[in-house]
């Protein structure tokens, strides 16, 4: 019976992806983590990977949906990834990459497709408490790279798949002049401007005091505050949700956040300024939120 079974959601991030099988009554089954395929234009390995995923889900029970997101421009309703700079893909059909894969296996099961950021916001807000569900409500997750999601009264705001692209503007002015700002106010841009191995070691650096990963970890946080800065008062948000990797790193990161946030705001509304309640998980449980969606569809119709 449609609606019984587990949904399957999948997250692409840039450099790893996120799977969760989620049973009918919320429970979590099963999760796993594996590498991003690099060099695959095509997403000949993505779809095959989701194949796998599937097959190994199914071994477990019956599985109702399956929900897919990918970062970069993405148009939902098309199933299309317009631009993804990350993952090297331009125009590319893969929502319909990952049907044939699966239907050449045999596995018939409804795939939902969407936008990783947007699916986050989704699970942030969706889960979180009531004062969540009215207003605006922006969710950044400082990742690989950067982008953003909006979040109005319940209604996730999608611009035809291009809203939220704050990573992808370019610095007009200043020291960082034509970087776009995910080079420098993101997880995977403070690793790499730092020459640490990941955001994780340039946080235990600025810690230790390294003076190199302390400059750093101080532009990205000017440059994301003027990006939280312009997207408040664009959009009215009440709340901003950060999530990814770089909020991992708590007060290191927060505290001069929010100083940098209300000065640049005196004498306007600042925003609260929060932690994703789901971690990196945000954009797997999203996924499975919008494969229960196209359950729930499919029974209604």
């Amino acid at each position: 019976m449609p609606g019984a079974g587990a949904v399957l959601g999948v997250d692409v991030g840039g450099t790893g992806i996120k799977a969760r099988l989620t049973g009918a009554d919320g429970l979590v089954l099963d999760e796993t983590r594996v590498p991003t395929p690099r060099d695959d234009p095509d997403a000949t390995r993505l779809a095959g990977l989701v194949a796998d995923l599937a097959t190994h889900a199914l071994d477990r029970g019956p599985l109702d949906a399956i929900g897919l997101v990918t970062p970069g421009v993405v148009d939902d309703d098309a199933g299309r990834v317009v631009l993804s700079v990350n993952l090297g893909w331009r125009d590319l059909p893969v929502r319909d990459r990952v049907r044939t894969e699966l239907a050449r296996r045999g596995i018939d099961v409804p795939l939902a497709f969407g936008h990783d950021v947007r699916a986050g916001a989704l699970a942030e807000t969706a889960t979180a408490d009531a004062a969540l569900a009215l207003g605006s409500v922006a969710f950044v997750p400082v990742g690989t790279g950067l982008a953003s999601a909006l979040v109005v009264d319940g209604d996730v705001v999608t611009g035809g798949g291009w809203a939220g692209e704050i990573g992808q503007v370019r610095i007009p002015t200043g020291p960082h002049a034509g970087h776009r700002v995910e080079e420098i106010a993101s997880a995977g841009g403070v690793a790499r401007r730092s020459g640490s191995a990941s955001a994780h070691e340039a946080m235990l650096r600025v810690r230790a005091g390294d003076p190199v990963a302390t400059t750093v970890w101080d532009e990205c946080v000017d440059v994301l505050a003027d990006a939280l800065v312009w997207t408040t008062v664009v959009s009215g948000c009440h709340t901003i949700i950060v999530g990814g990797g770089l909020a991992e790193s708590g007060a290191l990161l927060f505290e001069p956040l929010r100083a940098a946030v209300a000065e640049r705001l005196a004498g306007l509304r600042v925003p609260s300024l929060v932690p994703a309640r789901h971690g990196d998980a945000a954009g797997a449980i999203g996924a499975g939120l919008l494969a229960r969606r196209i359950v729930r569809i499919e029974v209604a119709a």
